[in-house]
This record gives C-alpha cells, structure tokens and sequence, in this order.
C-alpha cells in the first residue's frame, strides 16, 4: 500500500489527463491507486477473517530466482538481444519452482519466447535488437 501511494503521490507532479487522452501521469497514478485499493482490500479480508495460521519457512529459492530473472534479463538484452535474453529469463523464472523436469522448462521457456517476439515485435513493431547488439 506504500508502494502503490508512493507512486500515486509521485504522479501528481505530472499531467494525469484523462481515460481518453491519457497524460504521462496517468498510468502512475491509477496503478498507484489500484495498489492502495487491493492492500486494503487484503488487509480487511484478513482482519476479518480473524484466523491466525502458523508462519512457514519462507520460500527463499522463488525469491532468488525470480530476482535473478529480472536481473539477467535487464543485463543480457543490450549484450545477447530480446529472444536470447527473453529466454533466459524464462528458464531462471520457470526454476524457480522445484521439480519441474528440463524438458518441460525449455518448451515453456520456447514458447514464452515465441510469444513475446509475436506481442512485442511483430504486434506492436517494437525495434528490438533480437540476437546481439
């Protein structure tokens, strides 16, 4: 809820718009606000529900490993272009999970891949680098 006022606030020093012409201010700020309305909304759900459940172990390998996705994606496009880095992106983020064979890590890792260049380059037309700079 922080976060999303923090960015609410930030936005204000910005033209917000409106729905039909959105300012730069505008996706900051309504994402800001959605974020404060579902805090609150799962804080109230949990202060009435009233049930205390016992704490776990926190699960430290999805932390890592997502963290560790992000990182080498933001690290690797401008060095390996968008469909190297995209993939190794999925495959950090898909072992994330324990389990999961190889075989089914690299399809999804393929196809998140072939998904994104059809969404980002073909659909949207972005000029992306897509193998090395």
């Amino acid at each position: 809820m922080v976060l999303g006022a923090a960015f609410a606030f930030a936005s204000l020093g910005y033209e917000v718009g409106s729905v039909s012409r959105m300012g730069p201010g505008f996706f900051p700020a309504v994402g800001g606000l959605l974020l404060v309305v579902l805090g609150l909304a799962v804080a109230g759900k949990g202060l009435v529900a009233g049930e205390s459940g016992a704490f776990t172990r926190f699960p430290l390998r999805p932390v890592v490993m997502i963290s560790l996705a992000l990182v080498a994606f933001a690290t690797t496009i401008d060095v390996l272009g968008f469909v190297p880095a995209t993939f190794v992106t999925a495959v950090l983020a898909a072992l994330a999970g324990r389990g999961t064979p190889l075989l089914k890590v690299l399809a999804l890792a393929a196809g998140l891949t072939a998904g994104c260049y059809v969404i980002f380059v073909l659909l949207l037309q972005l000029r992306l680098p897509l193998f090395g700079s």
